[in-house]
């Protein structure tokens, strides 16, 4: 439970550190999501404030160290993402050069991926390409099992909706080689 000085002092800090450490993070990251960047890196110094060191300087200091973690976290769930597209896509030289329905598959896939909001990729990929149980995964977006699953139903009907939409074969032609998941292993998987 945070007391009045506590709050003071946060406000304080907010109020001496915010402007230096968005140019900070501007230098760093980018325009594009900085100010985002920002916002997480004083709620975490919220949730942390016990952490905070007594004197300004060494808690502007820890201040612009959790943005340097924060944007960090923020290139590598950037990276995933990327590395995700390309995972859905990828097929073998020779299966995709004798077998046009798993190319159609593969591209139509990867148009309904990235039509798919960032939410629904993020509770789709944990199950399918992380391989997490619903616990595990509710327990990485903070959530209940229960609300994790029901995430990731909705996330799968709008994914299986799109893919109808572009009317991709049903399975891949017989004798294709795949790497990576296909729609049905996607959807065995999250079942």
């Amino acid at each position: 439970m945070s007391t009045p000085q506590d709050e003071q002092r946060f406000t304080a800090l907010f109020g001496d550190a915010y402007a230096d450490l968005l140019r900070f993070v501007r230098r760093r990251h980018g325009e594009d999501g900085a100010e985002d960047v920002v916002a997480d890196a004083f709620l975490t110094a919220w949730r942390r404030f016990d952490d905070l060191p007594a004197a300004p300087d060494d808690a502007r200091a820890w201040l612009f160290g959790i943005a340097r973690g924060t944007m960090a976290n923020s290139r590598r769930g950037a990276l995933r993402r990327a590395a995700l597209g390309v995972r859905l896509v990828e097929v073998g030289p020779t299966a995709a050069e004798s077998h046009d329905g798993l190319s159609a598959l593969s591209i139509d896939l990867v148009r309904a991926w990235e039509v798919l909001s960032a939410r629904d990729q993020e509770v789709l990929a944990l199950a399918v390409l992380d391989g997490l149980t619903s616990a595990a995964a509710a327990n990485v977006l903070g959530t209940t099992p229960v609300a994790y699953r029901l995430r990731l139903s909705r996330a799968r009907r709008r994914l299986r909706r799109l893919l109808e939409e572009a009317s991709p074969p049903t399975s891949p032609p017989t004798g294709a080689r795949v790497h990576g998941p296909t729609a049905d292993a996607a959807w065995e998987a999250t079942s």
